[in-house]
């Protein structure tokens, strides 16, 4: 078994991702007694503060938040008590000697390293690290999604972190992987003879998979513009959902073998060709419109300039393997949509003889669905069919039904996580199964890139959406020209 780190160094420490998610993210494992003892935790970033000055932006950020009932002055003295800052910018030796020296005065155990910052420092980060020593046999490193912007760049910065670490200590961060309903993904599919069995072209009539999000450009016009929806989102989240649903049974529940899986339909995925991306793909961008009773002003607006960036995207892809032949997964996203939701909809086919018609008589069968839904409420239900009541002279009624498995009051007793506290954790002890490897990253770019050349050749332009609705009229043509229709 890895030894536990028992430092932390974190890069981007005065950035938002940093307040919001990891530092109360770490607090809650100290409150459960999960961080090993000795642990330190070494903050980072460009700005010139001392280690009084940023405990205050921590302590504040624990207040905002941190779970209400975790909250108590002398814990939150203990975690504080943990945190050391040392500003360094990239490039600067003397910075990193400096940040290195005290590093060691922390602790003599392994390192792990976190990079919350752009993915333009990850590699001179990591070599600044290496030229002051720190980087050993049982140093980890972590890097926050996006691995480069296409196929050639992400092989670029792999290639310089893979220099100076195996692959086996590389955690690329995806905090999707980290949600539990997208952990249940495994535990329904191969924690239950139910389902398994089912789980192919011969049942499954397609697969539709649905991240909306209700805001718009947040201050991220620098990062979001030129980039788009497809790189943003479908490159990483929502292909690591598709490779879950995808994979065959790995053996065993362990890094190499879940990941062996899902690496193999990730490369099955069918390539788009310029033709292809006509019909099998829609770009779109909200304009002005009204989110939950807000207006909202259009992208081009919102960035002062036009552009050809997506805000929305919708896809119909294949799996060409024998489990999947035939079965389309649809996929959507887009920003400034009407309500902010996750789901995954499997839908079954419908059964090949209904024994419930009688002179004409008896309601249609409506074939099997199962929604799981990830976020705002974690909730799996599945559609069933089922008699309503009374004496059936005129035929046997039936009516669809939904099981609902509410999460939340499931596991009431349970305390729900932050993502990011299993994945901190994980790292901590060296467990890499919830962390993108190497060949997923490259596959899932080897994709999205046949999608992105076709948009080139093709000449395909983005079409405008009302801010507040689902999307251009052509995302809800692609999925109703196969006879189905998107789940809202």
């Amino acid at each position: 078994m890895a030894e536990k780190s028992t430092v932390l160094i974190l890069f981007g420490a005065t950035g938002d991702l940093a307040h919001r998610m990891l530092f109360p993210s770490l607090y809650h494992l100290l409150c459960d007694g999960l961080l090993p003892e000795p642990f330190h935790i070494m903050a980072s970033g460009r700005t010139r503060m001392d280690d009084a000055a940023f405990r205050d932006t921590i302590a504040e950020a624990l207040k905002t938040y941190a779970q209400a009932e975790l909250l108590d002055e002398d814990r939150i003295a203990g975690f504080l008590e943990r945190i050391v800052y040392c500003p360094v910018s990239a490039g600067d030796e003397a910075q990193f000697a400096a940040l290195a020296e005290r590093a060691r005065s922390l602790s003599t155990g392994p390192v792990a390293v976190y990079l919350s910052t752009p993915p333009s420092l990850f590699a001179p980060t990591a070599q600044g690290l290496a030229g002051a020593g720190l980087i050993g046999a049982d140093t980890r490193i972590a890097m926050e999604k996006p691995i480069g912007k296409d196929l050639a760049s992400s092989k670029e910065v792999n290639d310089a972190i893979g220099a100076l670490f195996p692959e086996e200590h590389i955690f690329r961060v995806d905090h999707y992987l980290g949600k539990e309903t997208v952990q249940n993904l495994m535990a329904l599919r191969f924690g239950n003879r139910l389902f398994e069995p089912l789980w192919n072209s011969s049942a499954i009539d397609h697969v539709q998979i649905t991240v909306a999000e209700t805001v718009g450009l947040e201050g991220r016009v620098s990062y979001y513009d030129g980039v788009g929806a497809l790189k943003d989102m479908v490159q990483n989240h929502m292909l690591q959902i598709l490779s879950i649903i995808a994979m065959e049974p790995p053996a065993r529940m362990d890094s190499t073998a879940v990941r062996d899986e899902k690496v193999k339909a990730l490369r099955s995925l069918r390539p788009m060709e310029p033709d292809s991306v006509r019909t099998h793909s829609v770009r779109g961008q909200y304009r002005e419109g009204a989110v939950g009773g807000k207006l909202i002003a259009g992208y081009a607006e919102e960035l002062g300039k036009p552009s050809d960036t997506e805000t929305f995207v919708a896809l119909k892809a294949h799996i060409d393997n024998w489990r999947w032949t035939g079965v389309p997964f649809y996929l959507r996203t887009g920003k400034c949509m009407p309500s902010r939701q996750s789901e995954i909809l499997i839908q079954f086919k419908p059964v090949t003889h209904s024994i419930f018609r009688r002179n004409g008589y008896g309601d249609a069968l409506e074939p099997n669905q199962l929604i799981i839904r990830l976020q705002p409420d974690e909730n799996i239900r599945l559609c069933i069919m089922a008699k309503r009541p009374g004496l059936d002279r005129d035929g046997v009624k039936l009516q669809e039904v939904g099981l609902d498995v509410s999460l939340a009051h499931a596991f009431a007793n349970e305390r729900r996580r932050i993502a990011y506290e299993r994945l901190l954790l994980d790292l901590i002890e060296g467990d890499t199964t919830l962390f993108v490897r190497r060949d997923e990253v490259e596959a899932q770019w080897t994709w999205i890139d046949s999608i992105t050349a076709g948009w080139k050749e093709s000449g395909q332009k983005v079409v405008q959406y009302a801010a507040g609705t689902w999307g251009p009229s052509a995302g809800i043509a692609l999925i109703e020209r196969d006879g189905a229709s998107w789940y809202d």
